[in-house]
This record gives structure tokens, C-alpha cells and sequence, in this order.
């Protein structure tokens, strides 16, 4: 089974500057005017603009919001140097909720990018996760 990331922005032509700027990836697809495919890494990541306001579904009362946000769901992004990856997404318009900390699998940044979605950097030193691994 193959997956793929869909993110709700509310500007595409930003999110596209941000996401290509950050995380390295490019274009792909347009799907209309109001998604894009973003490649680069191990699965595309799909960019669909959503006006502020709109519903989220059918069936729930909330509506697309995109000032910081909580969910339960967000993606990690390992990288080799997170201080370079850290500075990087701060000068494309993110935001550093948790300065980087070390830990003994790695070290962990915790960002969140202009749209309000939770994202991490992570840095796997050593054996990484193996570090702590049972």
C-alpha cells in the first residue's frame, strides 16, 4: 500500500514557496487550480487550498482555521543538521514552539509552519531510535 500527505492551505503559491524552501521538495501534478503535488521525499505531499472559513466536513460542525492549531497528527522530517533545517523554516515563516532538545536517541525541534500545522525535526544520532529500543 502506497499513502500519500494532503495539507489544507489557504495560499497555494505560499505554501508551494515554503514547502520547496524548507523541505526541498518540487513541484509535480496541478490538479486544477487549487492543489498541487509536492516530491521530493518518501511520499508526496499534496497542497489544497481551502478558503479560511469553509467547512472541514459534512459532518462536523468545524470549519478550516489556520492559525496554530492542535492535532492529533503531524509529521516528522528527519534531517541531518536540524540547527540548519531550525534556521531555515524560521526565515521561510515558521514557527520554533520547542527550541531543539537532545535526547538519547537524537535531537527534536518542534515547529509549525505558516498555515498552522504541528510539524518536528528530527536528528537521529548514534543508532537513533535503536538507542532506545527494547
Amino acid at each position: 500500500m502506497d499513502f500519500l500527505i494532503n495539507l489544507d492551505v489557504d495560499d497555494l503559491g505560499r505554501a508551494e514557496r515554503f514547502y520547496s524552501r524548507v523541505f526541498g521538495l518540487k513541484p509535480g501534478r496541478r490538479l486544477g487550480d487549487g492543489s498541487l503535488e509536492m516530491l521530493g521525499g518518501p511520499a508526496p505531499i499534496w497542497l489544497l487550498q481551502k478558503p479560511a472559513g469553509s467547512p472541514a466536513s459534512g459532518t462536523m460542525g468545524e470549519t478550516r482555521r489556520y492559525g496554530r492549531h492542535w492535532t492529533p497528527v503531524h509529521l516528522d522530517f528527519v534531517t541531518a543538521d536540524i540547527d540548519a533545517a531550525v534556521a531555515t523554516a524560521l526565515e521561510a515563516g515558521a514557527a520554533l514552539e520547542q527550541a531543539v532538545s537532545t535526547h538519547a536517541w537524537g535531537r527534536l525541534a518542534l515547529m509549525a509552519d505558516p498555515f498552522g500545522h504541528g510539524y518536528c525535526f528530527l536528528q537521529f544520532l548514534g543508532r537513533g531510535y535503536d538507542e532506545i529500543a527494547e
